[in-house]
Order: C-alpha cells, then structure tokens, then sequence
C-alpha cells in the first residue's frame, strides 16, 4: 500500500501549525513547556484530529474517505515527518539497513547488513523538498541549528537515532545524502566477540589494555566500525570515571547509557555564523576538554589539527585516551597523523611529530571490511592488526602484536607491557 505523500505534506503542516499555536498558547498562560514526548503523544492526537476532520471533508464531498488502514498509515507518515525524518523514517527503521546514499530525491541507494546494495523508493517529492527535510534535520539535531544553504553547502550531523548524516548542495548537480546507520549503540567487546569482529584472545586483551589505562588509536577505512569498536572500549571504563567526548558531529552517545557512564560530558564543534563568527573547533575542544577535569578524553574521530592538542593531552597525565582515524593499514596510522600535524597551527615537522606519537599512543587497532556478497559470501568487519608503540628512531618504532595468518588473527610478537596487563587479567601467549 503506498501513502500520498502529497497528504503527509498537508497534514504535517496543519499540525504544526496547530501545535505551535499550542506552544505560543501555554507560553502566553504561564504554562511549563511541554517535554519533548507530552509534545509527541498531543501531536498524535492533533493527528487524530486532523485525519478525522479530512475524512469528514472527503465525505461532504462526495468522495471515498481513506480507509483504517490508509489512516494509519498517514498518521505515521504525518508523526515521521514531524519528529523522525519524513520518507526516510522506514529505512532508519529497518534493523538490517547499514547506509543510506542520495544522490537526488530519486536516487536512494541502500546497503545492508549481508552486503547488498539495492536501489529503493524516492525519499522526497523532489530536490528542494529533500533539501527542505535536511535543513529541519539541521535545526533540531546536534547541540546547535546548524544550517544547510548556499553559503553553507556542507552538513554533517547526528540523526536523534545515532546514525551520521553527512549532505552536501551546490557543490554538487543534485543535493547528495549519506547516511551510516549506528546499528548497535550499547555494544560490548563480548557482542564483537560474538559476531567475529575479534577473538576472544583480542578481546581480553583490549579489556586489559583500557584498564590499564593505555592510549588505543583505532584505525579503518570509512564504515569498517571504528566507532562501534570504540563504543565497546568506552563500555569497558569503570563506572566512576568522568569521561569527556570531543567530536564533530554527535554520534558516539556514551551519555544514553548512564548506568554505564553516569558522569559524560559531550562536547560537539561548532560552525561559523553566516557573518563567519562564532566558530570552536576541534582542537579548541580538545584544549577545553582538559580543564574539565576528565578522567579520560575520547575524540571521536580525529581529521585535522586536533591532532598535536589531542597527543599533547595524551602526553600529560591524561591516559586511557581513545581515538580513531582513517587509515589503510595499522603502519600508516604513524605518517597518517603526521600529514595531519604538518597542517596544523603548529606545524610540527614529521620527525618531532614522531617523537610526540611515540611518546602518547601505545596501541594502534586497524579494523578491516571487506564485502564477498558478489561471491556468495557476506559483508565481513574483523580487527586485523594489533601494533604496540615501541619507542623512536627518527620516525616511529612498532611492533605488530597480533597479525593475520592463515589461523587469523594470532598473537605475532611479544606485548612490551604485559605485566600492566597481567595486572588487569590478560596473560598473553608469550608470558
């Protein structure tokens, strides 16, 4: 059965309409303000009303009234294009969707968990109303409004069900959509355990290597999991620690789960103005997260000059730090970070950023993808490569403590901290 879009349209604007009226009303009375899910159970009801008083109208006309069940399915339409995402809200429903990718109203491409990748429905009427829906999305996600326009053609956000979105227009032929669904939000080392990403060995490892409070980089392509591994890490931090998060778009959530983080403070960038006024970057986070008194500081992705800040803090009493980043491989994570420094204020030469590498990071994690759908198989993640940061000769030292062999991934070198470890109940296979 497929709904009228054309209807959704109407009826979320009636609705909105009547349920700012509702806010301007009580604002007026001196009454509290709704919380947000009173406003969602008066907007189901607003729903109700409007969906009755068209029904009637249909009738009065001489017209067929829409059925029970093209009644609920414009409820929903109409509830989705208030307070999810319009024609996208099936799809963020569907637990087997991965990534979503746009490119135009008309073009949705989707990827899902066994590695298909299947073309769908439209998800708007046209460009500027999948534009018009991004710039809600834009208003009402994240820490700040945050807009989507000509002279701000770039958008990277967190959608309220943890997935990242990223968008772009004008830069573009038509205005082009990604999304990366955040499937498992509370996650543990044992769930990736379970599902292959790790061995249990790995897995008791890394359990150590956060009690310890090591530095940990995790590295990977884009969508091989590096946020999901670093949710894991997060989740293996005692209770009492005070954590802060630094990133650039809301996503890692740790503060959802209080019973597992009760003390999260959740820093989030923040853009220019339109008058190029009222930016804080990254690396201003990382710096601010410092005096904030944290236990640990954990950068959500690190892409830019928050880099030398963030190996500073690493540098400075703050250990137990956990990052990830883009790279191919666990040995290019070394030159990875080192492009970034040179581009930063401080333009640290490769050998000094070096020296401040080995001196911050103790492991580096390198998780891999790869899709065998094509070949009957299925879309695989699996940690790769385990490196521990040894010390520096002009550039970084290394030694790859897990690799892959044809057993997968197994011990490859002795740990050089495995009496910290020990301590926090990881043996090893060379103790």
């Amino acid at each position: 059965m497929s709904t009228d879009h054309g209807l959704v349209k109407r009826f979320r604007q009636e609705v909105g309409d009547r349920l700012a009226r509702q806010r301007r009303l009580d604002q007026a009375s001196g009454v509290p303000s709704m919380s947000g899910e009173d406003e969602r159970q008066f907007a189901r009801a607003l729903i109700a009303q409007v969906l009755e008083e068209f029904a009637r109208g249909e009738i009065g006309a001489g017209r067929t009234p829409p059925t029970a069940e093209e009644e609920e399915a414009l409820a929903a339409g109409t509830h989705a294009a208030l307070f999810g995402v319009g024609r996208l809200q099936p799809l963020l429903d569907d637990p087997e969707v991965e990534n979503i990718d746009i490119n135009g109203c008309d073009r949705v491409f989707v990827g899902y968990a066994d590695g298909q990748e299947l073309m769908r429905d439209p998800v708007a009427e046209s460009d500027d109303e999948l534009v018009e829906l991004i710039q809600i999305l834009a208003a009402y996600s994240g820490l700040s409004s945050r807009p989507f326009d000509t002279a701000n053609p770039q958008l990277d956000l967190r959608l309220p069900d943890g997935s990242r979105l990223s968008a772009v227009m004008d830069v573009t032929l038509r205005p082009a959509v990604s999304i990366r669904r955040a499937r498992l939000g509370k996650v543990f080392l044992s769930d990736l355990i379970g599902n292959g990403t790790l061995t249990a060995d790995v897995g008791r490892f890394l359990s150590a290597a956060v009690g310890a409070r090591k530095n940990i980089m995790i590295a990977g392509s884009t969508n091989a999991g590096k946020t999901t591994l670093l949710r894991a890490l997060a989740n293996e931090i005692p209770v009492n620690e005070r954590l802060i998060t630094v990133e650039r778009a809301l996503e890692l959530g740790l503060d959802q789960f209080p019973e597992l983080h009760p003390n999260v403070v959740a820093f989030e960038q923040r853009l220019p103005n339109s008058e190029g006024q009222g930016e804080i970057t990254m690396a201003e986070l990382v710096r601010r997260s410092l005096r904030m008194n944290p236990s640990r500081v954990i950068v959500g992705e690190v892409l830019g000059d928050e880099i030398v800040t963030m190996l500073n803090a690493m540098t400075q009493g703050n250990d137990g730090s956990l990052s990830t980043i883009h790279a191919n491989s666990s040995m290019e994570v070394f030159n990875r970070i080192a492009t970034y420094a040179l581009q930063a204020t401080e333009r640290l030469p490769v050998e000094a950023t070096h020296m401040l590498i080995a001196g911050a990071i103790d492991f580096v994690v390198f998780i891999e993808k790869r899709n065998d759908y094509n070949r009957g198989g299925t879309l695989r993640r699996y940690v790769s490569s385990v490196r521990e940061v040894a010390g520096v000769d002009g550039r970084v030292l290394s030694s790859e403590v897990f690799a892959m062999s044809s057993m997968g991934l197994v011990p490859h070198a002795p740990i050089a901290c495995l009496e910290e470890l020990a301590a926090f109940g990881y043996e090893g296979a060379w103790s």
